[in-house]
């Protein structure tokens, strides 16, 4: 249940937005901090959370996120202001950073025998795909029929109804030797990452040559200098610069910020343009969008299946094209383009973005060492979410900088830009799973073994995998 709001929210806030933007007369900008508000706060707090549940009980901290994430939820319906809405998806967000990862964990401790744990992990990934093929119809009835705040209203008796259920049917558990925390590190990660994508989004308002936004970006790379030093003088990191002297785990790192770049850009764009420029209700909209969630969602599967059998290198290697296709053919988009065209690329970009799921994890833990996994795996997660903050930060603030020819015509410099990511996500998949880069991440494996950081139960590997 927690799965199925956190990832509803991930597509059902996107069919809102133009309902949103007239209603709290938001800007392009606004509705960009609107969506990264959430993204960007999860990816600052993934590790945190999860080394929080290790330490203080993962079933006391699953309940305290559900509890945010709710109080966060009814706060955004009650937003009598863009900027109060912005602040109630960063408080649902703080939330929503304790739900997957501890729910994860969770399952973990609940099924120690792997077949049971495997069976466990299934359903909470096709609950996972449910709640994203899902989230723009269930948005486009709510946003249609009540108005954009009842989006939010669901949230809320579902999160009640879980603090219950988990309080009567889940174990508390914790980690045997909780990592150390890691405040210095966390304020780093915090500030480097907000700094960036609050530069790429207010450049087009302020000027990409002013002195705020120059001073964001070398607040953002003195924070990167400032993180490897620290990190590299604690025994137990919150983020070790060692692992990316493998090439896998970093290629693996940038592969998954490219891709979510683009499924973050996409949903972002899609929906102003069916909307704002196609004249679509949000209905109409969330329907039209469903062959490219369905197809994310079984490509997911069928990319496990090819990572299981055949390793990470083939579904990458098909992922990257299919999404520079896709992207490729809005980058001519305009108001009359035909709805066939339309199904055409969603299912070509959903094939894209279903295939990359998998190797992501795959490529991040291979040649770390099994006592490391559950770091590796977190910083994946991490990168995924700071991908899709990115791609909307980028893709919005391209729109925002064109004064040419409307939405439509500034919209096309941005689906450029994600057919570059989709073909980045292809040369870094062809590199990072060579044999030179697996020679190199299994030296690196060997290195990090030495000097040991955390202690991860064996079995959490596999759960990491996923």
């Amino acid at each position: 249940m927690s799965v199925f709001i956190a990832g509803i929210d991930v597509t059902i806030v996107n069919v809102a937005l133009p309902s949103i933007q007239h209603s709290l007369h938001a800007s392009v900008t606004g509705l960009q901090w609107t969506i990264d508000a959430y993204t960007l706060v999860i990816a600052c707090l993934l590790m945190l959370s999860g080394s929080l549940a290790d330490r203080f009980g993962r079933r006391r901290v699953f309940q305290i996120g559900l509890s945010l994430f709710s109080l966060g939820s009814l706060l955004c319906s009650l937003a009598p202001s863009l900027d109060f809405l912005v602040a109630s998806r960063a408080l649902q967000a703080v939330g929503g950073s304790m739900l997957n990862p501890v729910a994860m964990s969770i399952i973990a401790n609940t099924f120690p025998d792997r077949k049971d744990r495997a069976r466990a992990i299934g359903v909470w990934g096709s609950v996972a795909g449910l709640s994203l093929a899902s989230g723009p119809v269930l948005g486009g009835v709510l946003v249609s029929a009540v108005g954009w705040r009842s989006i939010f209203w669901i949230n809320v008796p579902i999160s009640l109804a879980v603090i219950v259920l988990t309080q009567h049917f889940v174990p508390e558990s914790k980690a045997p030797h909780a990592r150390r925390l890691d405040p210095a590190g966390q304020g780093l990660v915090i500030v480097m990452l907000g700094s960036v994508t609050a530069a790429i989004i207010e450049g087009p308002n302020h000027g990409w040559g002013s002195g705020l936004i120059l001073g964001l970006f070398l607040v953002a790379a003195v924070a990167a200098a400032v993180l490897v030093f620290v990190e590299l003088r604690r025994r137990e990191p919150l983020v070790d610069p060692r692992f990316f002297r493998s090439p896998p785990f970093a290629g693996a790192t940038l592969i998954a910020v490219a891709a979510y770049a683009t499924l973050g850009g996409f949903l972002f764009l899609n929906t102003l343009y069916l909307q704002n420029v196609r004249g679509y209700s949000a209905l109409q909209a969330g329907l039209l969008t469903i062959p490219m969630a369905a197809m994310l969602g079984v490509f997911a599967t069928v990319s496990g299946r090819l990572v299981a059998a055949r390793g990470p290198r083939l579904s990458l290697t098909l992922a990257g094209p299919a999404l520079a296709i896709g992207a490729l053919m809005f980058v001519g988009l305009g108001a009359h383009t035909t709805v066939w065209y339309l199904i055409v690329a969603y299912l070509i970009f959903g094939t894209g973005s279903g295939l990359v799921a998998a190797p992501i994890t795959n490529t991040a833990l291979s040649g770390m060492p099994a006592d490391q996994a559950g770091v590796a795996g977190a910083i994946a997660s991490t990168s995924r979410q700071f991908g899709a903050a990115l791609g909307v930060a980028v893709v919005g603030a391209i729109v925002a900088g064109s004064s040419r020819g409307g939405f439509t015509t500034a919209s096309h410099g941005a689906w450029a830009v994600i057919a570059a990511c989709g073909l980045a996500v292809l040369l870094l998949g062809l590199g990072s799973t060579g044999a030179w880069a697996q020679r190199t991440a299994k030296r690196n494996g060997e290195r990090l073994t030495a000097r040991p950081l955390e202690e991860v139960p064996d079995d959490l590997t596999a759960v990491t995998a996923h």
